[in-house]
């Protein structure tokens, strides 16, 4: 999976063996689908399950922090909020302050709804089947890859 050579040569490069992206593409898909059966039994897909975690950690936010922290576009949050609302699960309101702003909170059942979620990282720790060393180092770097990413 990793580099064979120290430089590669012009086909090299194209080997897929040889490229990052793959193996976080595809750990970053099996990781989704490993939620799903969990996911199905509190009726979330994965992306309405992030948006709700953000949404739990307990204050009210603008559509645009959501997405600022979730790196998901308005386009993107929009339909799905309106989703969460027809399940009862998060209010959407204009700010007092400026009326352009549209906040996200949890409604009684959705703040209900995080009891259950509580379950699901425990279900899903040993998935990837790598130490909690290695699982907090991947953290790390991920993180730090992704803000390099979003700066430059």
């Amino acid at each position: 999976m990793g580099f064979k050579k120290k430089s590669l040569d012009e086909d090299e490069c194209l080997r897929l063996d040889n490229q990052i992206c793959f193996p976080l593409y595809a750990v970053s898909k099996e990781v989704v689908r490993k939620y799903k059966p969990f996911l199905d039994e509190i009726g979330l897909t994965y992306t309405q399950y992030i948006v709700m975690m953000v949404i739990w950690e307990g204050k009210k936010l603008s559509v645009q922090e959501l997405g600022e922290r979730l790196y998901l576009d308005s386009g993107t949050l929009t339909p799905l909020l309106v989703k969460l609302e027809k399940k009862g699960l998060v209010e959407r309101s204009r700010s007092h302050k400026d009326e352009r702003v549209v906040e996200i909170a949890a409604t009684e059942k959705g703040t209900g709804l995080k009891v259950q979620a509580r379950e699901i990282p425990k279900k899903i720790s040993g998935c990837l089947g790598i130490s909690v060393k290695d699982v907090i180092t991947l953290k790390k770097i991920l993180d730090k890859s992704l803000k390099n990413i979003t700066e430059s």
